[in-house]
């Protein structure tokens, strides 16, 4: 079975932290702002975290790779023997 391809806008579009959550920016902030309140431009300018549900299909269908942690090598056993 062939590899699977991760979605390019994808990979600009989310990034995931350290504990597997899945991070994205906020919508609705490229253009048309003077009509939007402040509060709602102060809260777009932090990055959200997605949903349980949103973050399960953006890493099954988008990023296949992502979730997967290379495994570390094994430690030296202590003792010298």
């Amino acid at each position: 079975m062939p590899k699977m391809k991760t979605k390019s806008g994808a990979k600009k579009r989310f990034k995931l932290t350290g504990r597997g959550k899945v991070k994205s920016g906020q919508a609705f902030t490229s253009h048309m702002m003077t009509n939007k309140p402040a509060s709602m431009k102060r809260k777009a300018r932090r990055t959200g975290v997605l949903s349980v549900a949103d973050a399960r299909i953006v890493l099954k269908s988008f990023l296949p790779y992502a979730g997967k942690k290379k495994s570390a090598a094994p430690k030296a056993a202590k003792g010298g023997k």
